[in-house]
Formats: structure tokens, C-alpha cells, sequence
């Protein structure tokens, strides 16, 4: 009677709430159901967020708002996995939620990060554009102001 031994121990339970042995984050990624109904409206979620991050780039005030808005979400993790871990048989198969939130930092966190980042990025671009317009001007103007000069 021999025991058969699976070949990745990382993704099997130990326990009956499916805490896993986590070997990297591919393997815990990997172990996920991604066919659950709410992994997928967490999908689309992230999704949207993105197609919003690009769609604001042109309307600054919107983008303040969706950036204050993703950064509202990422600040409420925290409160989102302890609401997560207490009634997580209403609405999943397993218990992904963990006690120290790598799983709402992987699935949830840091998408939302990416698109702050995305977000950041844009207004340190429109900034150094803004700069190198605003010295182009003061560089025309100062020309002008000493050809009149020369002229005079």
C-alpha cells in the first residue's frame, strides 16, 4: 500500500480551510479557480479600471478622481479580507483569504497599484511637457526681447 505522493505540494491543502503551502506567487496563482464567479467579476473589475485609467489620461479632473478613488480601494483591502475571511462560504469555494492578505494583494491590490502608477506616470509626463513649453516661451521671448534691443 503505497501512498501516492502528488508532485506539487505547494497547491495542496494541509488543512480544511485550504490554507496553502506557498513555494512562489505563480504556484499560489496557479492553484486559484479562476472559473469562480466572483474571480471573474474581479477580472472585469480590473478591466474596467484600466479602460477608465486611459480613458481619463485627456480629463485631469476625472483622472484626480479615479486615482483618489483606486487609492480609496487599495487603503480598504485590509477591511475587504477581514470581511472576505468571515463569510468567504457565501460566495466562494474555497478560503483564499489569509490572515496575512497575500491573496487581496495579489488579486486585488495590486492591479489597483499598477493603475495609480499608470495614473502617476501620465502627470509626471504632462508636468516635464508642461516644463519643457513653458521654457520654450521664455527662451522665444527672451530672443525677442534682445533682438528689439539690438534693433533699438
Amino acid at each position: 500500500m503505497t501512498e501516492h505522493k502528488p508532485e506539487n505540494i505547494s497547491s495542496i491543502p494541509i488543512d480544511g480551510f485550504s490554507h496553502l503551502r506557498i513555494t512562489s506567487i505563480w504556484t499560489f496563482l496557479m492553484s486559484v479557480q479562476w472559473s469562480e464567479p466572483w474571480l471573474v467579476g474581479l477580472l472585469v473589475f480590473h478591466a474596467v479600471c484600466l479602460f477608465m485609467t486611459v480613458l481619463t489620461c485627456r480629463f485631469y479632473r476625472a483622472q484626480i478622481c479615479h486615482f483618489l478613488l483606486v487609492v480609496g480601494l487599495v487603503y480598504s483591502a485590509e477591511y475587504l479580507n477581514e470581511l472576505a475571511a468571515r463569510n468567504w462560504r457565501f460566495f466562494s469555494d474555497f478560503q483564499y483569504f489569509d490572515s496575512k492578505g497575500m491573496f487581496i494583494s495579489l488579486v486585488y491590490s495590486i492591479p489597483l497599484l499598477l493603475n495609480a502608477v499608470i495614473i502617476v506616470m501620465v502627470w509626471v509626463y504632462r508636468t516635464f511637457s508642461t516644463m519643457t513649453e513653458l521654457k520654450t516661451l521664455q527662451l522665444k521671448r527672451k530672443a525677442r526681447r534682445e533682438k528689439r534691443e539690438k534693433n533699438d
